[in-house]
């Protein structure tokens, strides 16, 4: 595959913050054809423009991939390191074959920190601002990790992961100290009303 540029492999995560549930990444790679006008940090899209986003890329990326991170990783080695753990695993997670066919690959992980990974790789604050690969990256991981909290609000119901997908709302809070924690609480986050 002959390219006029360096292909840009944009990696971020989602879920520093909560108090449940694991840490999601993803890494994107992007057709040059590919419609960037859809394409934006991934906090100041709607929930209806995140998900026509992340179809287009599902469908019109050249590569991508998920990790994951749970709360017992986080728990031992810290959300820092997690995060970065689970951005190596979306990068090594993207289809080998795909990765062989593209010529010059230059990482971009959004923020002050780079994964182990086996490309050159830049670490840029407020790269899902900027960089399209990253904004795409910040959309696969938000989605995948939404949906993951949903799916556990089927089986935690008390707990209300469908609304806040276990960030420290008070109502999440108020839960924790009702009901207790749950199976997929980061017991080395504190819990303060």
């Amino acid at each position: 595959m002959n390219r006029s540029r360096e292909a840009i492999c944009g990696l971020d995560e989602a879920g520093r913050g909560p108090l449940a549930g694991p840490v999601c990444a993803a890494a994107v790679i992007l057709k040059e054809s590919f419609p960037f006008d859809i394409l934006n940090d991934s906090k100041k899209l709607s929930p209806l423009q995140r998900e026509k986003a992340r179809a287009a890329i599902l469908s019109g990326a050249l590569s991508w991939g998920l990790g994951w991170a749970s709360p017992a990783e986080i728990d031992t080695i810290n959300i820092h390191r997690a995060s970065l753990l689970a951005m190596k695993r979306a990068f090594a997670s993207m289809p080998r074959d795909s990765l062989l066919s593209i010529r010059g690959i230059h990482a971009i992980a959004d923020g002050l920190f780079v994964p182990d990974i086996s490309v050159p790789c830049e670490a840029l604050v407020k790269a899902d601002t900027k960089i399209p690969e990253v904004m795409a990256a910040s959309i696969l991981a938000k989605t995948a990790r939404d949906r993951l909290m949903e799916y556990y609000a089927l089986f935690y119901p008390e707990y209300g992961y469908e609304k806040h997908k276990g960030y420290p709302t008070l109502a999440h809070r108020e839960a924790i100290h009702r009901y207790g924690p749950s199976i997929i609480q980061r017991m080395s986050f504190s819990v303060k009303l």
